[in-house]
C-alpha cells in the first residue's frame, strides 16, 4: 500500500501580516495511521522541503496525541522536513492520494497545475482520493469528462460557520462550503469542530481537524 501524501507550501494569510499553512494534526493523525496499517507514505509539496506549519495548530492548545508522536519521532519529523517537489510526483505507483488542509492550500494548491493534474489522474484510475478540512478546496479546478469532480458528489469541507468561527471569512480566497456547493457537490456538515467524514465512490471528504483520523482510516478501508 503506498499513499501520497500532498502538503501546501503557501505560508501567508492573505494581505493580514500573520502566517499560514500547514494544519499539523491534519498531517500528523493521517501520517501514523497510514503507517500503522504498513502503508509506504511519500510527503510532497509544491516547493519541497519543510512546508509552513500554521503557528495555531502547534501552540500547547493544539495538540494531540498525534502531534506529540510526531514531535517524539525523528524519522516521521523528517519526512515531514524533507517532503519532495510536487512537480516529481507522478499517480502511477500510489494506490491513493490525500490532502491535509490548513488554510495554506487555498492558495497555492488549489489553483496548481500539477496538483490539479495529479487529481485528476488519480481520479481516472479509479484511485481514492481523500481530503480534510480545507483540503477538499483543492478539487476546485478539477474536471472528470468536462464537468467537476465533485458534481453530484457527497462532498464535506471546512464550513461557512467553522470559517465564521475563526474570523478568516474575508480572509480565504474562497470558501470551501460555497465552492464545493458551487460546483454542483452535494455539500453536507455536521456540528461545528464535530468529526464527519463523506464517502462517495472514491473521493473522501472530511469536514474539519477533528475528522483528519477518520478521513485517514477511511481511506486505507478504501484502499483495501
Amino acid at each position: 500500500m503506498k499513499i501520497l501524501m500532498v502538503l501546501t507550501s503557501h505560508d501567508q494569510l492573505g494581505r493580514t501580516g500573520e502566517k499560514t499553512g500547514l494544519w499539523l494534526e491534519e498531517f500528523a493523525a493521517p501520517y501514523f495511521a497510514f503507517l500503522d496499517a504498513g502503508a509506504t507514505v511519500t510527503v510532497a509539496s509544491p516547493k519541497g522541503g519543510q512546508p509552513p506549519v500554521d503557528p495555531q495548530s502547534d501552540t500547547a492548545e493544539g495538540q494531540t496525541v498525534s502531534t506529540r508522536r510526531l514531535a517524539a519521532d525523528p524519522a516521521a519529523k523528517a519526512a515531514l522536513a524533507g517532503t519532495i517537489e510536487l512537480a516529481r510526483v507522478e499517480a502511477v505507483g500510489f494506490d491513493a492520494v490525500f490532502y491535509p488542509g490548513g488554510h495554506g492550500p487555498l492558495w497555492d494548491l488549489a489553483e496548481d497545475p500539477k496538483s490539479i493534474s495529479l487529481i485528476s489522474d488519480f481520479v481516472t484510475a479509479g484511485k481514492p482520493v481523500a481530503a480534510v478540512c480545507h483540503g477538499p478546496g483543492v478539487l476546485r479546478h478539477v474536471e472528470c469528462g468536462g464537468q467537476s469532480i465533485v458534481k453530484g458528489k457527497r462532498v464535506t469541507g471546512f464550513s461557512d460557520s467553522e470559517e465564521a468561527a475563526v474570523h478568516r471569512t474575508k480572509v480565504v480566497p474562497f470558501l470551501v462550503e460555497d465552492e464545493l456547493k458551487r460546483l454542483g457537490g452535494l455539500y453536507e456538515k455536521t456540528a461545528d469542530w464535530k468529526s464527519l467524514v463523506v464517502v462517495d465512490g472514491h473521493l473522501i471528504t472530511g469536514q474539519n481537524p477533528a475528522s483528519s483520523l477518520a478521513v485517514a482510516e477511511a481511506l486505507i478501508a478504501a484502499i483495501a
